[in-house]
Formats: C-alpha cells, structure tokens, sequence
C-alpha cells in the first residue's frame, strides 16, 4: 500500500483503536451536500377506505430528522465533532424546520443558503408497526443558478477558514451538479484538507483530487460498468476508477461483506463487525462522519476506515436513521480484543450507553456485588435481572473496595478477572468497577430503570433505592439460589487446606 493508507502511525489493532475515540472530539468538519428533511409518520392500518381498496392510516405521531448531507452532520455531533453544514434549502417551512433541528442539534447552519426557486427536499416515510408501507418525496432536483452557485461558493471559502476536513455528500438534487463539485474540491486541497465524497452517479471526473470517494457496492459497480463479486474484482474495479479518474483512494462498503480500502498500490478488506441487522438507513453517513473525524484528527485512511467499520456495525443494529455515539463505538472496538473485553467500560461509558439505550426506548437495569468466586447463585441472579430489563450493567467493586468490607485475605480474584469473567455471561450487557464502597454514586450516572438485589436485602437497606425510585424507577428484590455462597466456598477451601 502507499501512504494514503498506510501513513506513518497506522493503528490498526482493535485494542489500541478504541484509545483513539476520545480524541475525535472536537475536529471541526464542513459538509457541504444535499440537505434533506425527513419526516416519519406513524400509525396503524386497521381497515380498508370505501372509497377505493387501500388501507387508512390512523395517525398516531411523527417525528423530522435531519437527512442526506444534514444527517452525515447529525452523526459528526453525535460523535462529540464540531459541524458546518453546507447546502441549498427552499424559503418555506421545510426549510425553516431544518433550520430548527440544526440549532437544536448544535449544527452551524449559518451557511446554508436559500434558493428561492426550488422547495427544500422532503422524504416522508409512513410506518406501521415498525415496517414502512410508503415513502413520498417532495423535491426539486437541477442545478441552481448562477447567483444561487455564487452564493454557495462564498459561503464555502468562508467556511474553510475554520474546517479541518471536508465532505461532499452528493445525493444527485443538484447542490453538488455541473462542475461544482470539481471547484470546492479543488479550493479544499489547495488549503491543505482532506476532502471525503459520498458519490452519485457514473461520472466520478467530478471528483478529481477528492482524498477518498466512498461509494457502495451498487455505487461501485454503475461506476465501473462492471459487476465486482469478491474482495478482487472489488480492489479491481476501484483501481480501474482510481486511474481513471485522479481520486487518492476509495472505501468500498460492501453491506455483509464489511468494506474494502483501496488506493493505486492495493487494498485492505475490513469484515463487517455488525452482530444483528435492523437496518441499514443512514450507514453510509454514518461512515464517511467518522472517517472526516478521523481525518481531521490526522488518522492514517486505514485506521480511520477501521473506526469507521465498527461504528457502520453499531448502526445498522438500530432501527431507522439513527447516529452513533462515543460510547457505543468504544465498545465496538474493544469487543475486537478478546471475548468479553468490550463489556467492561469506565463510568462515563457506561453512561453514556445508558442513555443511548433509554433513548432507543430501552429499559436499562443495573446490579452489583464483589463477586469474587462467581458460582452458579451470581448466574443466576444475573439471568433473573436481564429479565427484569433489556440492558443490564453491573457494578463490580474493586480489589481495594473488596478488601475494606471482606478484609486483607480478599478478594481471591482481581477485579480484571472478575470483571471478565461476570463479562462473559449472556445475560450481562456491561460491566463497570467502583471503588468507593457502595455503588450509589454509579447508581446516580447510570440512572437504571430497574434496580435488582437479592432478597436477603429489604427495599429500605439497597443502597440507591431511593434515588431510582425517586424518578419512577423500579427495585426488584430476587431471590437467592440457596447453598450458594463466595463465603461458604472460601471457608469450605480453607477448612479443606487446613485438614489436608
């Protein structure tokens, strides 16, 4: 490979990736694409018009999101970036509504420009019970005109100034049409940035000197005029393009087959990390956000792209249009290392993830103990509160917690062993070690849904109880799987020793 992928400092090593995504935090990147609203509207199908046999949606909410070029913005802040975002919107209420989300997701929307001459672009989407039966789209897709271009690109150069890498999110509406395209890419090298293009169409001479175009597999293969099946015919086609066009590198995403990181020298192949697909909206914003950051933040392509692929597996396990967060992609990258590993995160991941969860409509519940000769009681206490909740986080306490309520013989396992170890349950989603005494101060990061303790506690003598209950959560008190002990078991070993 050439330096476009392998740059000096490549990490790509899943346990030193996850290190790097504090540090994306902040890069400042400038999106410049087709802004789209898109709008969901729920409700049920419970019988047939008279009027004509199709069915009637009853109303029952609807919610707007930010999409296309605004989504791939969406994602930058969800992942702790800075946006501006760049692009064409009507003077009408879409228009005005994208605004709103913009402020309210703390996008600098300063730059966006009205066109008075066409509607700002609108997909609305009609689900019922999780499945979508229609989508209906408004839009004006052609290039703008000359004053309308003007405008565009004045307000791009004045972005530059602060932007430390940029994307081009190409819808084919026609902010990025004609030779537009081919102008911001080249006012953004000669500054210096990378430049990422989210492509459309076959004509890729419009993104000549882009760092990196990513297109998709379908993408690919219009582009190409060929049909690639398997990791060579893939870095094939892509090369065949690279030549053709003057493009640094390209990143292939290939849906289950994961994504293929190619430049004129060769190509690295990348396994999709996705456990369960949901869905697959909004992946590829989601992809190209992390590779800008990574970029801003002077990643090598390949580690950039590897960061990248986990989080396109964290996102395609969630249903409709949805972002990443910091946590969530830690996670990722440390269930890379060994079985377990991911599992085991700090305070602030943990919740971190917590509210990711609840925001998905997840019920979060949380244990705790030393746990230090986990046996067959600890397993089973871990099964009864998975079902309690759909996440369950334990808190386990650290060796110098351990010795202050056990005494200096224990713990008999380091906290690393038994975090890895609770880790490895099925029913156990994350594990977090405190080191005060008590997990109340955990208990107030996390804020669990449900609180679970064996029933050899009363409600009043849980520690935190209080706290959840005070904003409507619930405590589950369950019973104990009896002959089961950590004490028993180390008096039992030591009785034994001392006879032997």
């Amino acid at each position: 490979m050439n330096a476009a992928i392998m740059a000096s400092g490549s990490t790509t090593s899943p346990a030193d990736l996850w290190h790097l995504v504090p540090r994306l935090h902040g890069r400042r990147v400038l999106v410049v694409g087709d802004v789209m609203l898109d709008r969901f509207v729920y409700g049920d199908m419970e019988r047939i018009s008279p009027e004509a046999p199709v069915p009637i949606l009853c109303h029952a909410s609807d919610r707007s999101m930010l999409g296309g070029a605004g989504n791939v913005a969406a994602n930058l802040r969800s992942f702790g970036g800075e946006a501006l975002l760049l692009g064409l919107i009507g003077k009408d209420a879409e228009g005005a509504t994208v605004r709103r989300l913009c402020g309210e997701a703390g996008i600098a929307a300063e730059t966006l420009v009205e066109d008075a001459g066409r509607c700002t672009s609108l997909k609305t989407r009609f689900v019922v019970q999780g499945q979508q039966v229609l989508r209906y789209d408004r839009e004006q897709v052609g290039i703008a005109g000359p004053e309308v271009r003007k405008a565009l690109t004045a307000a791009f150069d004045a972005a530059l100034t602060s932007a430390e890498t940029v994307v081009l999110s190409d819808y084919g509406k026609g902010t990025l049409a004609g030779d537009i395209a081919a102008e911001l890419i080249r006012r953004a090298r000669a500054r210096g940035l990378s430049v990422i293009v989210d492509p459309k169409g076959r004509d890729y001479a419009r993104y000549a000197g882009a760092t990196l175009v990513t297109p998709n597999l379908r993408e690919l293969a219009e582009a190409s005029g060929t049909h690639p099946n398997g990791d060579g015919e893939v870095t094939a086609a892509a090369q065949a393009l690279i030549a053709r066009f003057g493009l640094q590198s390209m990143l292939v995403t290939r849906s289950a087959a994961g994504m293929s990181l190619v430049d004129g020298q060769g190509a690295v192949h990348l396994p999709a990390n996705a456990r369960e697909v949901f869905d697959v909206s909004g992946a590829g914003d989601t992809v190209v956000s992390v590779l800008a950051l990574g970029l801003a933040e002077g990643l090598s392509l390949e580690a950039a792209a590897r960061v990248a692929n986990a989080a396109a597996g964290v996102v395609v396990g969630k249903r409709g249009t949805a972002q990443v967060t910091p946590a969530e992609l830690i996670v990722a990258l440390r269930s890379g290392t060994r079985p377990g590993e991911g599992s085991v995160v700090d305070r602030a991941t943990a919740a971190g993830l917590a509210e990711s969860w609840r925001q998905q409509g997840l019920r979060v519940g949380f244990t705790n103990g030393c746990f230090d000769i986990i046996h067959a009681g600890h397993v089973a206490l871990a099964g009864e509160a998975r079902a309690a909740c759909d996440r369950l986080i334990v808190g386990v306490n650290s060796d110098a917690s351990v010795k202050r309520l056990k005494g200096p013989t224990r713990p008999i396992n380091n906290e690393a062993e038994r975090a890895a170890v609770l880790a490895s349950l099925g029913a156990v989603d994350l594990v977090v070690i405190f080191d005060e005494d008590t997990p109340e101060a955990l208990i107030e990061a996390i804020r669990p849904e449900v609180l679970v303790k064996g029933a050899d506690y009363t409600i009043d003598q849980v520690v935190g109880a209080p706290f959840v209950m005070s904003y409507g959560g619930t405590v589950k008190l369950v019973e104990l799987l009896p002959g089961h002990s950590t004490t028993r078991t180390v008096s039992a070993i030591r009785g034994q020793s001392a006879a032997e």
